[in-house]
């Protein structure tokens, strides 16, 4: 799927192959983690030959944190799925799934290939039931709307309460013979299974996302030799998508506080609660705050992370989140800026390179690709719009709920802190919960406080120690030539940033080269970002410089001049948002985020991919 595997490297290179994850040391303090995890996430020594036979990536992109044990839910449940659909559900040709591994805490995937006498015969079933998909997409798409918000729905009713005293009566006089513990461990149970369920529907449409869009990027390639990546990605944008409502919201709001003459309010820079306090004292304040609630739901079901970690913070349980960015924007309202993504410019920019492509080509050749594109464009949406229904309103719904049975059980002294639940398997959940059951049953002590406290705290101690290294960001021999157009497009892994990552192009200190995400050059000073926890220590006009970004940073895109990441393709977030947002952007660079100090002066090129340190 990758390619032939690499050659001898010349002598100048460093390396020819990255180290195994077999001979990779723990950090110090971290010795043991493996236990932390599944048998099934980790490297196993039986396997040593066979596992070193494959070439692993770190993605870092939808993971860059050390996973704590209960957190592997989200990685276990999407690359399953993710799977299942290419290799069960539509059979696409050249596609299998994406093996994936946990090692000192990060993710590592190898994609699995499909053996090239096998794709002829795929073809047909791909065509048949791809083809059932693209021909029903808005019908099956509004249908898909409504399975998912059933499950969150359903996710959002389950409530974890204290064990009462003695049963309600009515459990004796209805004859139910059952009791709130049997309740607490299936709605467990439930709570599982429904973010398993979201996460299959995540997958039903975003595959064929990605394959129509790679369909219509092949057959460009193939007619119009010498054509830039983004010249065919700029032929698909200007899309509205739900992903970008949470931040139009809070662009609308600024925009009402401006017309209501409010801006004194926002101006005071108080939490939420004392904003919200001051404008209730005027009837036009009053106006604002129901606008404000009418846009928390579901708008507001928002994380600043991505999704897939516990400790994520999610914008309707921290109201100061988007409190903050409504006075940033107040203040540029009043200066009479554009707030919102500048969606004209980029649809006549679209239709001008479109057009442009369209007057080389006639006839079946012309209808073709009017096909391929039309398709491309009823389908792109999908690619950003699932983000918010799954990774962030179903998710924040689930780590909510995980929240609260911790919290619940932090109550009858079985760990520490109140989210400590995140330092056990979801597996390790239900023999607790049967703990507390029993224990309560019998009118004994539970085994828990006597037990977990100290076991998490060795985990914690391991977790924190895997903390303090970054990942490897890759395993093993690499191919000769990466062409795999998932591994390309998505995650920004090319030929030319494994040989970066090998050390065998270092080329000039002060440049970098990644892919050519946004069109425009920029000149600014570099914020480094190493977490949505920094955001808010960019200024106005800086470059933005991260390891990766999460396309719910959207509220602080209209603050910076450019983007710059260590991770990510063509059709990365960072890479989609920023097009969108109008702003130059370069992904994949590898190691901008190290490289680079915030303070200096760079040159962004996001028509060549490249950025210079000027300064």
């Amino acid at each position: 799927m990758f390619g032939k595997k690499a050659k001898a490297m010349t002598p100048s290179a460093a390396r020819k192959s990255f180290v195994s994850p077999y001979d990779l040391p723990a950090p110090k303090g971290a010795e043991g983690w493996q236990d932390l995890y599944p048998y099934n996430l980790v490297f196993q020594d039986n396997l040593k030959d066979k596992e070193n036979s494959k070439f692993w990536f770190c993605d870092s992109q939808h993971w860059p944190n050390v996973f704590k044990p209960f957190e592997t839910v989200g990685v276990e449940f999407a690359v399953r799925c993710l799977g299942a659909y290419n290799t069960r559900h539509y059979i696409i040709p050249p596609a299998n799934g994406i093996e994936f591994r946990i090692h000192n805490g990060f993710c590592y995937m190898s994609p699995v290939a499909v053996a090239p006498e096998l794709i002829g015969d795929r073809v047909p079933h791909f065509m048949e039931r791809a083809g059932y998909y693209f021909q029903n997409w808005n019908t099956l798409l509004e249908n898909w709307k409504k399975k998912v918000l059933s499950t969150i729905e359903e996710m959002d009713a389950i409530n974890f309460e204290a064990l009462p005293e003695m049963v309600d009566i009515e459990v004796i006089t209805s004859g139910a013979g059952i009791d709130p513990t049997a309740k607490m461990m299936a709605d467990y149970d439930r709570l599982i299974q429904l973010a398993y369920k979201n996460w299959e529907h995540h997958f039903e449409f975003l595959n064929l996302g990605y394959v129509a869009y790679l369909d219509f990027f092949g057959f460009c390639k193939e007619s119009f030799p010498g054509i830039p990546d983004l010249a065919i990605a700029k032929m698909v944008m200007g899309v509205d998508s739900v992903l970008f409502r949470p931040d139009d919201e809070l662009k609308d709001l600024a925009d009402l506080a401006v017309k209501h003459n409010l801006t004194a309010v926002f101006a005071m820079n108080l939490d939420a609660a004392g904003t919200l306090a001051e404008l209730a004292g005027s009837a036009d304040g009053k106006k604002w705050i129901a606008a404000w609630e009418k846009a928390q739901e579901p708008w507001f079901n928002y994380t600043s992370g991505n999704g897939f970690y516990g400790s994520d913070v999610y914008w309707r349980d921290n109201l100061d989140l988007p409190m903050g960015y409504i006075q940033d924007y107040v203040v540029r309202a009043a200066k009479g800026e554009q707030l919102h993504r500048p969606k004209d410019a980029l649809i006549a920019e679209r239709d001008r390179i479109t057009g442009e492509y369209a007057e080389l080509l006639d006839g079946e050749a012309l209808e073709t690709f009017n096909g391929k594109l039309g398709l491309a464009r009823t389908v792109y949406p999908y690619v950003e719009d699932h983000n918010f229904y799954i990774e962030h309103w179903t998710m924040g719904v689930f780590w909510r709920k995980v929240r609260q049975l911790s919290r619940l059980l932090h109550s009858y002294g079985f760990w520490t802190e109140p989210d400590d639940m995140l330092y056990l398997t979801r597996d390790e959940v239900r023999p607790v919960l049967f703990d507390l059951a029993t224990g309560w049953g019998v009118g004994a002590d539970c085994i828990a406080p006597t037990y977990w406290p100290q076991e998490i705290e060795r985990r914690r101690k391991i977790v924190d120690a895997l903390m303090t290294a970054r990942p490897e960001p890759a395993f093993n021999e690499p191919p000769a030539e990466i062409n795999e157009p998932f591994t390309i497009m998505l995650w920004g892994i090319t030929t030319e940033q494994v040989q970066q990552w090998l050390g065998g192009d270092e080329g000039d200190p002060n440049q970098l080269k990644g892919m050519a995400a946004s069109p425009g050059v920029v000149e600014g000073k570099a914020r480094v970002i190493m977490g949505p926890e920094e955001l808010d220590q960019l200024q106005q006009g800086e470059i933005l410089v991260a390891p990766v970004t999460a396309p719910s940073w959207g509220p602080v895109f209209g603050k910076i001049s450019a983007t710059v990441t260590d991770i990510g393709g063509m059709m990365s977030h960072a890479a989609i948002v920023c097009r969108e947002y109008g702003l130059p952007a370069v992904t994949g660079t590898g190691s901008a985020s190290t490289k680079i100090k915030t303070g200096m002066k760079l040159r962004v090129d996001g028509s060549n991919g490249t950025v210079e340190i000027i300064g």
